[in-house]
């Protein structure tokens, strides 16, 4: 059995929680990136996707947002 990676463990921790829905202020404000670098980074499979709400509305779940995130800071690639 492969050792899990640091995202998986992360993700795992997390979602042993509640996961909340973040929406677009908070996953800016979190993340450090606008809108438009984003949805780049999601359609290049650096950034996780966006969950539909309705027909006019996304959010994104905290777990995957805070799995992100904790591989940024472990790769010492984190905005500050």
């Amino acid at each position: 059995m492969s050792k899990p990676t640091d995202r998986e463990r992360a993700r795992r921790l997390a979602q042993s929680t509640v996961d909340r829905i973040l929406r677009d202020a908070e996953v800016r404000e979190r993340s450090g990136l606008s809108r438009t670098t984003r949805w780049r980074l999601i359609r290049e499979g650096k950034f996780p996707a966006a969950v539909k709400l309705t027909d006019h509305a996304v959010g994104w779940r905290e777990s995957d947002i805070d799995a992100w995130l904790a591989t940024r800071v472990s790769r010492g690639l984190a905005h500050g």
